[in-house]
């Protein structure tokens, strides 16, 4: 699996690469701005990211308009909803305002830090990223 992880903080980016490096490829990228040319580049090389674990509170671009941007992007390269990546929000921030946003920006999974192993699990068998258990 390819993967692309967007957070700004050095231990929150530590902590999740732990997670996500036994299911494949991780790409990094520490704010929105770089995320969106990671998610332009991987397009252009018809090598599209499988996964997006996007952090909301990042300087430059937030996560918020980061996913509605790569959501564009998608549309723009005439992707059909079926291609497009999967993005889950990966934050500290649990209200209602953030978690509608994401969810009506086309967020797939909207994780609250600290994420566990179980939790990142259960939502990657549950869009179809990893196998269940044998």
């Amino acid at each position: 699996m390819k993967m692309l992880l967007v957070e700004d903080d050095f231990f929150g980016r530590k902590m999740l690469m732990g997670l996500l490096e036994p299911h494949g490829s991780v790409d990094v990228a520490v704010n929105g701005i770089e995320a969106l040319q990671a998610v332009q580049e991987a397009l252009s090389a018809k090598e599209p990211y499988d996964l997006i674990c996007l952090d909301i509170m990042m300087p430059k671009m937030d996560g918020q308009l980061t996913l509605k941007k790569i959501r564009q992007i998608e549309v723009q390269a005439d992707l059909n909803e079926e291609q497009f990546s999967k993005i889950f929000m990966t934050t500290a921030l649990s209200d209602r305002d953030n978690v509608f946003q994401a969810a009506l920006s086309h967020c797939d999974a909207y994780l609250i830090k600290p994420i566990s192993k179980a939790k990142l699990e259960a939502e990657l068998m549950k869009h179809g990223l990893i196998a269940p258990p044998a």
